[in-house]
């Protein structure tokens, strides 16, 4: 069996084709790639700094740093060549050289099933693979079955999942052909990329029980976990009383009794929670907690995940907010952080808004980094989606009877406007009522099918909703549980540009005035990076380069930070999760019938500030995610640590 060959044009070189096509060298365009051949350039030998300053536009100096990026881009290129080897795509390689360093190109030789390290990559490709690298590839091979291991840990925790019980890791095995699921469990294990999670030992010896939660999980993840369960413990043990609950007199003027109760609470505890849903003042409480803190002279810190959630806190309660990755001093891309047990926070109280979102691996990020005897306040709506990164945190500690938790239940953003408030607050009981909103707060579309949904979105941005309660295009964002589909994403974002934003995508498809949504962390970006999840507008264009203005700064995005970025008009309900905006439009087509649960549905609902529009094209689908409580909960073990270390 042998791969097909990646072919060129005449006198080309397949791989070095591929290689610019792909957009892997870093600083040059698709429009001066594909100039490449008219210049003689069609081999890696055929580049010098000479013939590069044959392109046009392209001076002495720029041709100086292309030839020089080019020689940085080796690693990169020769994993290009394994790849196109196998018949398999060039635009890997980015991943792969990232993902196994300066050294990928032989370390996928020696281990070609490496590949399915990255996110994307099916079993067949890095089988495909093997066959072309090494000489008698074998299904039984242990690196084929330590690295099944990891996947099927890896794809469980795109789902949320940290652990998976071992049978279900050992079905998978079974299914790809493996013969011995206990070794390829084992050789996971020694690699120490997988880490194996036994249960309390049982009384009986015979005990099959044991045996099947017996538990698995990729070793950054249980590690988090438990680092979680640490932090928490060392908190909790360390606090000593920052001021008497006394004090909580002075800051009480229209706080109620519960309210009283979780500033008071922050005052003692090393870690407590205060969970509610909108309009139960949970703002005001923090607002009150930050206004006691600063009059005792005490140093109190404020985050939360998203940028826009940030800049809401910093305008509630007037003391600086930032991002979670910026307060730890997020480097890059490589996930690490610059605060931590050798330099920590020096904030005596650091308050956490939107914690829903917090995966494990952030959250222990924070507890390493807060020194003895910090107070740690994490306030979110456990009603919520959970977070995108895998575990279930906020749910955990809620869970375990470990922290105090003050739970806001009264609703007071009745005045304010109530029809959002009222809607959500139903919706997180379990109820879908029917709306009553004359000022139409809140306003019900009903679609039939998707492409009329698609169509009624379009309609009420660009027209509807700017006309009859004069917010404009530019505050209004769309919300839809789906990618694809008339009514998903790529589709919606299509039609949106072509009303609000016409034109041809000069760079990467993106035009001056088009609004972009960020689907990684790029904090080392000058000046201020972006997170996952942030909305900005694209305010010029360069060769290979956008600047972007998002809610936290300026950025100038280029290089492979390009390709995470998406046109931003409408976005998944995870993306929006931790932002609000003046209005918004949910759309529920029918293809996310499946997909729609209540925490999707009410954290949809809560991101509308004065007008929610919801089209609704799901027929029955719609009540039943409301009625029933998520069929699909995380598997942790947060919950059981914590616990632990409380008892």
């Amino acid at each position: 069996m042998s791969a097909p060959t990646a072919t060129a044009g005449p006198g080309g070189d397949p791989v070095f084709t591929a290689f610019c096509a792909a957009g892997l060298w870093p600083g040059l365009g698709k429009r001066t790639a594909a100039e490449l051949p008219a210049a003689g350039i069609s081999t890696p030998d055929g580049v010098s700094a000479d013939r590069l300053m044959k392109l046009p536009r392209v001076g002495r100096q720029r041709a100086e740093r292309l030839f020089s990026s080019f020689l940085s881009a080796q690693p990169t290129y020769e994993v290009v060549g394994i790849l196109v080897g196998a018949g398999l795509e060039a635009r890997l390689a980015a991943g792969v050289a990232d993902a196994l360093g300066p050294d990928a190109a032989r370390r996928l030789r020696d281990d070609p099933w490496a590949l399915l390290g990255l996110t994307g990559v099916k079993l067949g490709d890095a089988d495909r693979l093997a066959i072309a690298v090494l000489t008698n590839a074998d299904r039984q091979d242990t690196r084929r079955g330590r690295a099944i291991v990891a996947l099927t840990l890896r794809t469980a925790t795109r789902d949320g999942h940290t652990v998976l019980p071992a049978a279900l890791v050992v079905a998978a095995l079974q299914a790809e052909g493996i013969t011995d699921p206990a070794a390829a469990i084992v050789a996971a294990v020694d690699s120490g990329d997988v880490l194996e999670h036994e249960p309390p030992l049982p009384e009986d010896p015979d005990d099959a029980e044991a045996e099947a939660i017996r538990t698995l999980s990729l070793a950054r993840y249980g590690m988090a976990e438990e680092a979680v369960a640490e932090g928490v413990a060392r908190l909790a043990a360390s606090a000593e009383r920052i001021a008497d609950p006394a004090s909580v007199r002075s800051v009480a003027k229209g706080l109620d009794k519960a309210q009283q109760a979780a500033v008071a609470q922050v005052l003692g505890a090393g870690v407590s929670l205060l969970t509610g849903g909108p309009g139960t003042g949970k703002s005001r409480t923090v607002a009150a907690v930050v206004e006691l803190l600063r009059a005792k002279g005490t140093d109190v810190a404020l985050a939360a995940p998203t940028g826009r959630a940030a800049k809401r806190l910093e305008e509630l309660t007037d003391h600086p907010a930032v991002t979670v990755h910026r307060l730890l001093g997020a480097q890059g891309t490589s996930g690490g952080f610059a605060r931590n047990e050798e330099w920590p926070l020096d904030a005596d109280v650091i308050v956490v808004d939107e914690a829903s979102m917090l995966d494990v691996e952030l959250t222990a990020a924070l507890l390493e980094a807060c020194p003895d005897g910090t107070h740690l306040l994490l306030v979110g709506d456990p009603a919520q989606l959970p977070s995108i990164g895998p575990g279930h945190v906020l749910g955990d500690l809620i869970d375990s009877g470990a922290v105090p938790v003050t739970e806001l239940t009264t609703l007071y953003r009745q005045a304010e406007g109530g029809a959002i408030a009222r809607l959500a607050t139903a919706v997180r009981g379990g109820e879908l009522p029917v709306v009553d909103s004359p000022d139409r707060e809140v306003v019900v579309v009903p679609a039939t099918g998707s492409a009329a949904a698609s169509r009624r979105v379009v309609q009420l941005v660009t027209d509807s909703i700017p006309r009859a309660l004069g917010i404009e295009p530019g505050s209004v964002q769309v919300v839809t549980p789906v990618h694809r589909g008339p009514a998903g994403t790529i589709e919606l974002n299509k039609a949106l540009k072509a009303e609000l934003n016409p034109g041809d995508g000069t760079v990467w498809g993106f035009d001056v005035g088009d609004r972009v949504v960020a689907t990684a962390n790029h904090l080392d970006l000058e000046p201020t990076g972006f997170a996952n999840g942030e909305v900005g507008v694209v305010t010029g264009t360069g060769e290979g380069s956008i600047d972007v203005a998002f809610a936290s700064g300026p950025v100038t995005v280029t290089g492979q930070a390009l390709s995470d970025l998406r046109h931003g008009w409408a976005i998944t309900v995870h993306r929006a999760q931790g932002s609000e905006w003046p209005g918004v439009v949910v759309v529920l087509p029918p293809e996310a019938g499946g997909m729609l649960s209540r925490p999707l549905v009410y954290t949809a609902l809560t991101r509308a500030q004065r007008h929610l529009s919801i089209v609704h094209a799901s027929g029955s689908a719609l009540a039943r995610a409301v009625r029933e409580v998520d069929v699909r909960p995380r598997r942790t073990r947060l919950a059981a640590l914590l616990a632990d270390a409380h008892s």
